[in-house]
């Protein structure tokens, strides 16, 4: 008896691929400035407790509003680029 299998596919237009590689970079964008914040955090000279105390505020409110941005523009591009998928295509194999 055969059997048939039905594969979803879907093909991306122009704004779709403008879309996810948009997407992509800005994550891999965001990446590069946290790691890029924290480790310029990491490196001021503090010498008494106020400064040390006031570097890791300064770092958390800093890492906090980076985190913002990147969730922010993740959720925004990231539903532009599922918006834009392109159209659902079913594909059926007959495999006996």
């Amino acid at each position: 008896m055969a059997t048939i299998i039905r594969k979803e596919t879907r093909k991306r237009g122009f704004f779709g691929w403008l879309f996810l590689i948009l997407f992509i970079l800005f994550n891999v964008l965001m990446l590069i400035w946290m790691i890029g914040g924290m480790n310029a955090a990491t490196s001021v000279v503090t010498t008494s407790e106020a400064e040390q105390a006031g570097r890791a505020i300064g770092t958390a409110i800093g890492a906090g509003m980076i985190l913002f941005i990147w969730v922010a523009g993740a959720v925004i591009l990231g539903l532009f680029a599922l918006l834009t998928r392109g159209r659902k295509t079913i594909i059926e194999e007959t495999v006996s």
